[in-house]
């Protein structure tokens, strides 16, 4: 194969392929050169604390509806942003405790999770962790 065929076969497949590295390098290389942005704590942050927030029972496989929890109810501390706190509601805060891939269980402590909107963040849980008494239902 003569050097002027290595060069010229396939021409336009390599024009886009040197078109391709080139358009990738700048991207990358412009990326590389920004700094992100430094996360600043809420300018202006609030606390909310909702009592007797009940606890529920989840559970992806199995039916929970005999699962009893110990206490039934906890307090949640939350934080976030003024304006996010102002137009919060309780109902948007959700106790969970999740029971997937437990069969049955007597005097068992699970922890509870707490779902909330978007910049709310769960300062505290009181308390952590619940006593679950669950058994399927008989069939």
């Amino acid at each position: 194969m003569a050097k002027r065929d290595w060069i010229t076969k396939d021409f336009g497949w390599k024009l886009f392929s040197l078109f391709l590295a080139v358009a990738f390098w700048i991207a990358i290389r412009r990326n590389i050169g920004e700094t992100p942005a430094p996360v600043m704590p809420f300018a202006s942050a609030d606390t909310v604390t909702y009592t007797n927030l009940p606890v529920l029972a989840v559970s992806a496989d199995a039916d929970v509806h005999n699962a009893q929890i110990v206490p039934k109810v906890v307090t949640v501390s939350l934080s976030g942003p003024s304006a996010v706190i102002a137009i919060l509601e309780e109902n948007k805060v959700h106790a969970v405790v999740n029971l997937t891939g437990i069969d049955a269980a007597s005097g068992l402590r699970l922890p509870v999770d707490v779902s909330t909107p978007a910049a709310v963040t769960v300062n505290k849980i009181d308390p952590p962790k619940v006593g679950v008494t669950f058994s399927p239902p008989a069939e």
